[in-house]
């Protein structure tokens, strides 16, 4: 910076692009030095357009509708990168179990947010009577005596109970927007 400053080749926003394209500010100014000199080789910025999403539990999960701020990317067990066009509220759940079998396996990631409504045949994390998330697909029953929905909770495998709001305690916390899937070899 100090180098930018003396030639007078310098903008205020060469350091953010710097730091963002991961170089040598000097280097993106002027053309000379190292194009990363300083940077660690191991660090990788989070491109442009993409933000860091936090992959929470399912008893995390199962809180949100509770807490004041939204989880942060150190606040879950691990990070997914992905595009910044969701909600502030939005994060990533790990499925568990094999309910949602043979289109989400145990390890799949799917990125839910709050802030979307569901439709009916949208898959959504609800919160159960356990008070923890469970996914599954979104099927509106009809409409109760105060005018709220009644929906029930589907899972794809027909070895599981379909769970209904007029029957338990269901919250909606989200619907998904994406659907990850690693591919792994044992």
């Amino acid at each position: 910076i100090a180098e930018l400053e003396k030639t007078g080749n310098g903008s205020s926003h060469v350091p953010a692009m710097a730091a963002a394209l991961n170089c040598s500010a000097l280097w993106l100014a002027t053309g000379e030095g190292a194009m990363n000199d300083g940077f660690d080789a191991n660090a990788k910025p989070i491109p442009l357009g993409m933000r860091p999403y936090p992959v929470i539990s399912c008893v995390q999960a199962g809180m949100l509708k509770e807490i004041n701020v939204p989880y942060g990317p150190g606040d879950g067990f691990d990070v997914e990168f992905g595009d910044d066009d969701t909600s502030k509220w939005s994060f990533f759940l790990e499925i568990e179990g094999d309910s949602m079998l043979p289109d989400f396996r145990p390890g799949d990631r799917v990125l839910i947010d709050p802030e979307v409504t569901p439709r009916p045949g949208d898959f959504v994390a609800a919160r159960n009577t356990k008070q923890e998330a469970t996914f599954k697909k979104y099927r509106v029953r009809g409409i109760d005596e105060s005018g709220a929905e009644i929906f029930e909770l589907v899972p794809l495998n027909d070895n599981y109970p379909v769970l209904r709001s007029d029957e338990h305690h269901l919250v909606v916390i989200g619907t998904m927007i994406e659907h990850r899937r690693k591919f792994r070899r044992k």
